[in-house]
């Protein structure tokens, strides 16, 4: 079942949509729950309808949690710029005006979503992985790597892997963090890979014919892994770009490796 839910939420002070697969699995008890996180301009909706991710799912018996990527309604401050405000919230708590009040992205993702999909649903909680695209594949990384043990696995579809060094990372970072560029690290991928890791799996995939390969810094988090000896494949899938084709193409892969994380 595909069901699609509305919720107050804590953390954003606003009301919050998010979308959530059940397995069929899921009428017989709590099952394993990946989370994907999507990119600029997404909603609940893109992965949901995009991405084919619930065929693989409900064969491997997997609940998929869709969250929006940002606040949204009356009163939530926005920018005419697709990278920063409603839309493009990129997993981070705020701190600055006007974006402090609503942009608590960090915490409606691992704790206010969390609490509630857990108290609602037959879910398992400590059966979880994370996964995501571009902004979202940033989102799934720092997460996974800022909260060990929580996640079993962890993969992403060409993450913003070095946004402290990148086009896309040091606009919205000054604008939601503030210019003191040492808050910033704990929301960068390269930079955690580098501090401490991931501690499982970790799947990485990146088109060769990426229109913002620039802006996303694969080569940062690859060199890290290896650096950091960081258990996990990082894959150039030669000829693909940054579309929902690429993120389809590869979810397969994506529901496996998260499958066979969560029977480890």
């Amino acid at each position: 079942m595909q069901g699609v839910y509305s919720h107050r939420s804590t953390a954003c002070a606003c009301d919050m949509t998010f979308g959530l697969f059940l397995p069929a699995r899921a009428e017989d008890g709590p099952v394993p729950v990946l989370w994907y996180l999507s990119g600029l301009t997404c909603t609940h909706e893109n992965a949901m309808v995009k991405s084919g991710v619930q065929r693989w799912a409900a064969e491997a018996g997997i609940a998929v949690v869709f969250p929006d990527t940002s606040p949204r309604g009356e009163g939530v401050a926005n920018d005419p710029d697709f990278a920063l405000g409603q839309g493009a919230g990129f997993y981070v708590n705020a701190t600055q005006t006007p974006w402090a009040p609503h942009f608590r992205m960090w915490d409606y993702v691992t704790d206010d979503l969390p609490r509630l999909l857990f108290n609602a649903f037959p879910l398992a909680e400590d059966v979880q992985g994370i996964t995501g695209h571009s902004m979202g594949g940033h989102g799934a990384l720092t997460i996974a790597m800022s909260f060990p043990g929580r996640f079993k696995s962890v993969s992403a579809f060409a993450p913003i892997c070095n946004p402290t060094a990148s086009d896309w990372g040091r606009m919205q970072f000054s604008a939601y963090l503030g210019n003191d560029s040492t808050t910033w690290s704990p929301y960068d991928a390269t930079l955690l890979t580098k501090k401490r890791g991931f501690d499982g799996p970790m799947l990485v995939d990146q088109g060769t014919a990426d229109q913002f390969l620039d802006k996303l810094c694969p080569e940062a988090l690859a060199e890290a892994m290896a650096t950091a000896r960081q258990a996990g494949t990082f894959r150039m899938q030669k000829g693909y770009d940054h579309s929902y084709f690429f993120v389809s193409t590869f979810m397969e892969d994506h529901v496996a490796f998260h499958a066979d994380a969560f029977l480890a």
